[in-house]
């Protein structure tokens, strides 16, 4: 038997394909972390971060999936009908049994000559779905493909995911190579069984076990993931301008990106997590529209998200000189963030669902 490579692992399409648009959304509510800690520990725990997003009443991943699309659309400015796929990741879909796929797909006029379809794999679901985007496009099967990772993630009350599972996410539009912003160099995934959080059917909340959380589960994979592409590609953290990773917390990523050797201002446009709280299977893509809105033509992005179960898909992005006209054309990621409506706990509590009356 041959001895393995990393480079054996690289996925890299036959063709060019990059990212034609992309798009972030999220809900202008916040919940405070002390508002958190104050119900909780009266006040005298620590916040791991300042502020989540929450979601209101008439909001869902299908609804916030459809604005992240349209962003995208009005940055790549094509012809929905030409979308071959429409792909929504996400653990929080609204329905147990009918897709939030074929709903966006509709809404953003895609519809009936498109394949939709739901992903599910923890917090890498969105980027999970860039995975067979890539391919889907790279194989001439599809001009364009979407792939969403979109969240209103849950925490159950008093639980220390209370105080980051957030809402929100980004929707990234896949096509060719001389139509986009930014180029796929290559990717990588690197998956284990490894069970660090998980939600059994019918179950309300999810559960997560503590002490497998940081390590084997998110760092293992991360700096797998990471290291392999970076291996496979013959780069290192120098090569990079900037690098997203998925943000649980604030101190995950910074820590993971330190242990690779990137630096904190190659890291700080991208990390969110403090502002806006974990966005589940949003989280690493909502991180990159943010590097996008502010990137040049010629610069190169890292990109490796984490999804519990347990897996990681890394990729090596770099920006196209169609980017700086495209950026404008539609909401910023950090004017998102910038729009907001603090709320107190007892209205998170109403809009969350959390008062189960039987």
């Amino acid at each position: 038997m041959s001895e393995y490579k990393p480079q054996d692992g690289l996925m890299k399409p036959d063709r060019p394909v990059g990212i034609v648009g992309y798009g972030a959304y999220v809900p202008r509510y916040r919940l405070p972390a002390s508002e958190v800690s104050k119900m909780w520990t009266n006040g005298t725990g620590g916040t791991p971060i300042v502020e989540k997003a929450v979601n209101g009443l008439d909001e869902d991943v299908i609804t916030m999936s459809i604005e992240a699309a349209r962003n995208a659309l009005m940055r790549g400015r094509i012809n929905p009908q030409e979308i071959r796929a429409v792909w929504v990741g996400s653990e929080s879909h609204p329905y147990a049994v009918k897709p939030s796929s074929t709903i966006v797909a509709e809404a953003i006029g895609a519809v009936p000559n498109t394949m939709a379809g739901d992903w599910e794999f923890a917090c890498k679901a969105g980027t999970e779905a860039m995975q067979a985007a890539i391919g889907f496009v790279g194989s001439g099967m599809a001009r364009y493909a979407f792939s969403i990772g979109m969240d209103t993630a849950q925490g159950r009350p008093g639980d220390a995911l209370e105080y980051t599972a957030a809402a929100g996410g980004a929707a990234v539009l896949l096509g060719p190579g001389d139509e986009s912003v930014a180029i796929i160099n290559g990717s990588y995934s690197f998956v284990t069984d490894t069970p660090d959080f998980w939600r059994r059917a019918h179950a309300e909340y999810p559960s997560h076990g503590d002490r497998f959380t940081g390590e084997p589960a998110y760092f293992k994979h991360v700096t797998g993931a990471a290291e392999m592409l970076m291996d496979s590609l013959g780069t290192t953290s120098a090569d990079y301008d900037w690098a997203v990773f998925h943000q649980p917390n604030a101190k995950f990523p910074q820590r993971v990106g330190k242990s690779l050797g990137f630096t904190p201002e190659q890291i700080k446009p991208g990390l969110l997590s403090p502002r806006i709280g974990n966005t589940y299977s949003g989280s690493t893509m909502i991180g990159l529209t943010a590097i996008l809105d502010i990137a040049e033509p010629g610069d190169r992005i890292l990109m490796v998200s984490y999804g519990s179960g347990a897996g990681s898909d890394a990729f090596d992005i770099e920006v196209t000189d169609k980017l700086p006209e495209a950026q404008n054309r539609a909401t910023t990621t950090e004017e998102y963030i910038s729009r907001r409506t603090e709320i107190n706990y007892a209205t998170y509590t109403r809009y969350r669902d959390k008062l189960k009356l039987s």
